[in-house]
């Protein structure tokens, strides 16, 4: 596989001496435009866009929407003033502008272009965060790399993805692009993600680069509310927030953007403390530095940068490299220059960044595209398979338990009379999720699409009960009537996709709009209740849990969500997603993650009971424990653990700890299950945290089957950052935990001396 993936933090002689000519050559405005990253486009017209999507819709012809050329962009692009573009995905405009450069301009170098493919390009895929809950790392890689092969038919070069912060608050609606609260499953999933980007063997013979965002902190948001202040120590920075990207550059990813938050009151985009000591001492990163959109001119109302002159000084002076749309470099990093106030030196090093990567990428050999790719490449058969694989796995089982009729609610016979209710169960639009740039609802299968797989027409009755959001409960009482005449009622709930992602915090994490009442009044005709959740967060559904019998995290969950609901609901997928960020009880526990500290006065146990423990780090009216807790995921089977064994239960720095246990499935179906293995450092120089993820892996296993499960964690990764603030293995003793969640299973003893 090695062989096959693109990595870009090599410096090559030959690109280099490839870079060093062409920049001899470049005068002062050609090297700026190369920092200068914009849309080719005029003000996008919603109304115009919204009356040629409709159009299209009424004569059935395929709708792509046409935009306009700014009336500057051809003289700057022949004038080399310009040197990438964002969210450009037309081939036909990517090979107009190409032209203009390679063709038309003195220096004929190519441009580069853009875009965020967050979970991916026309084949959507469940939303990062979903992705994640399927701790299956090669299977996400497999993903992006179908996410790279559409992107790269279409034009993209430079993919703004994957999104590696680690979040911990779910009022924040961009928990929905990342792979939740934990640093070293984190890691793993950036990893996978830059390895499927820039696979280098794609169909349309292009490269593409990753680029992890947002560096760095942006997950830590005061109360959840997006662009928010962030404040933590240099310790967290370094503990938490920092490996996910480490990881993503150690897979090769050669470019990063910068975050909207501050650090330390200094704002990411003009923070030298991380753009140039970390990236550039520390680790020795030769890669290129983006910024976020606008967020140079932002340094002007965080009150750090007077004005864009000011601000543009303070970015290149801490080391970002490229500036997207806000005009600070162009317009005034000439006049900088001049009067002494920003070296030419450091503008030089930028470029060369810039030039490297399209070097890197191959745009000098192959600046052009073949039009025709898109529509024989996109939606492929094999794409859709995989899309559907990801959803299934994906997805998370909460809650199976029993009723009346049944031991277990799950899975559903096709014999079963279903009652289908909630506003997302008709739905397209919403499955798609946020970032999916490229809209295609009529790509998307329903749920109820899918359930016509396993159940006749007659067994079938659907009633929208509410919509999602709005204050309307007059399909209530039909909902209630469908409910009566059936055996089981499915209730698919949740967010729309516009309430989760960027700039979409929410305070109140329960189920919008009337779909509780909803739930109240379909709950009292005793009827059994499945519940598939559809979101783009941890969800605050305490009632709704205990009103329900089983109750599906399905997230948003791609265009083949539809079809992945209706396989596990009847059986012919076993469940095997588990959570990646923890769900809260109330919105007042939050953050809850399961790697928090233990405090001078900790609860005597995970969820102290009301009252029971006066003057204790504990709420007096509910449980510290969250509803449901990192790693939690429920199966059809069950799954045994025992037989713990530590090979050497002594170790010293340079040796690799070993630890097994015997994983057997009980019970009388096949199943995957995720073995999680936690590590806990008991005393320090500094505090740590009550439990740590260190390894992980997805077995399967058929009835009756065990298997032992082994794993390798080297001493040097048992680290912290220290009192001085440099990664240190302190001597001691450690607990180490293996087991199906954060809570824990089987537990044992180790020391490092």
């Amino acid at each position: 596989m090695e062989e096959k993936i693109g990595t870009y933090h090599h410096l090559d002689p030959a690109t280099e001496a490839h870079v060093e000519a062409l920049l001899t050559q470049m005068t002062l405005p050609e090297k700026i435009g190369q920092l200068y990253q914009t849309t080719p486009f005029g003000p996008f017209d919603l109304d115009d866009y919204l009356a040629k999507m409709k159009q299209a819709e009424e004569t059935g012809t395929p709708f792509e929407y046409d935009p306009q050329l700014r009336e500057d962009m051809p003289d700057l692009i022949r004038t080399g003033r310009v040197g990438s573009f964002l969210n450009v995905m037309s081939p036909r405009w990517i090979n107009t502008l190409q032209r203009l450069t390679v063709e038309e301009s003195r220096l004929h170098i190519p441009l580069l272009i853009g875009g965020d493919v967050i979970h991916g390009f026309r084949t959507v895929f469940p939303i990062p965060l979903a992705e994640s809950c399927t701790w299956n790392p090669t299977l996400l890689e497999q993903a992006s790399r179908v996410a790279a092969e559409e992107a790269s038919a279409s034009g993209i070069d430079w993919i703004f993805a994957p999104m590696v912060d680690v979040a911990r608050d779910p009022r924040w609606g961009r928990i929905a692009e990342g792979a939740g609260e934990d640093p070293f499953l984190g890691m793993a999933m950036a990893r996978a993600r830059v390895r499927g980007f820039q696979a280098t063997n794609l169909t349309s013979g292009r490269r593409i680069a990753a680029c992890p965002k947002h560096y760095v902190g942006y997950g830590a948001a005061e109360a959840g509310r997006d662009y928010n202040t962030t404040d933590f120590s240099e310790r967290t920075l370094r503990d938490v927030y920092l490996p996910p990207f480490k990881a993503a550059f150690d897979a090769g990813a050669g470019t990063v953007m910068s975050a909207f938050n501050e650090i330390s009151g200094l704002p990411a985009t003009a923070n030298p403390f991380i753009l140039r000591t970390i990236l550039r001492d520390e680790w020795n990163w030769p890669g290129l530095v983006l910024s976020d959109y606008e967020s140079v001119r932002e340094l002007i109302p965080h009150g750090l940068a007077t004005d864009l002159k000011d601000a543009a000084r303070q970015s290149l002076l801490a080391g970002l490299d490229v500036e997207m749309v806000s005009e600070g470099y162009t317009r005034h990093l000439a006049d900088l220059i001049s009067a002494g106030e920003v070296p030419l030196a450091l503008v030089d090093d930028a470029v060369r960044r810039v030039l490297r990567l399209k070097i890197q990428l191959g745009l000098f050999e192959h600046p052009y595209l073949d039009e025709t790719l898109p529509e024989r490449l996109h939606l492929r058969e094999d794409f859709r398979a995989l899309a559907l694989e990801v959803a299934q796995e994906s997805m998370v089982l909460l809650k199976n338990e029993s009723h009346a009729l049944s031991p277990t609610t799950l899975p559903l016979s096709p014999q079963t009379r279903v009652a289908v209710i909630g506003p997302l169960a008709d739905n397209r639009a919403d499955l798609l999720g946020c970032w999916a740039l490229v809209n295609h609802p009529e790509d998307v299968e329903t749920v109820l699409e899918g359930l016509g797989h396993y159940l006749k027409a007659d067994a079938l009755t659907y009633t929208l009960g509410c919509p999602i959001k709005d204050d309307d409960a007059s399909g209530i009482p039909a909902a209630v009537a469908a409910a009566q005449a059936a055996d089981v009622v499915l209730l698919v709930l949740g967010e729309s996709a516009d309430m989760s992602g960027e700039g979409h915090s929410r305070v109140h994490l329960g189920l919008p709009g009337r779909q509780q009442e909803l739930v109240d009044a379909v709950a009292a005709t005793g009827k059994p209740l499945v519940c598939v959740l559809m979101s783009g967060r941890p969800l605050v559904i305490p009632k709704l849990a205990g009103q329900v019998n089983a109750l599906l995290a399905a997230w948003h969950g791609g265009i083949r969500a539809g079809r992945a609901i209706a396989d596990i609901l009847f059986g012919a997928v076993n469940p095997s997603g588990k959570l990646t960020a923890s769900w809260p009880r109330a919105e007042g526990q939050i953050p809850v993650y399961y790697a928090h500290k233990n405090t001078g006065r900790p609860s005597a146990e995970a969820g102290t009971k009301q009252f029971a423990e006066a003057f204790k780090s504990v709420y007096m009216d509910t449980p510290n424990s969250p509803l449901f807790p990192f790693g939690y995921g429920l199966s059809y089977t069950t799954f045994e653990y025992g037989g713990l064994q530590i090979e050497n239960p002594t170790l010293g720095l340079e040796d690799t700890l070993i630890v097994s246990a015997t994983v057997s499935n009980s019970g009388d179906r096949a199943g995957a299950e995720v073995v999680q293995l936690y590590v806990r450092d008991l005393v320090g120089s500094v505090t740590r945290p009550v439990k740590e993820l260190k390894g992980f892996q997805k077995i399967s296993l058929q009835p009756g089957e065990a298997q032992v499960v082994r794993f390798e964690v080297p001493v040097r990764e048992l680290g912290f950052t220290g009192r001085n603030m440099g990664y240190t293995v302190e001597p001691g003793t450690f607990k180490v935990w293996v087991g199906p969640d954060s809570t824990g299973e089987l537990e044992g003893e180790f020391t490092v001396s």
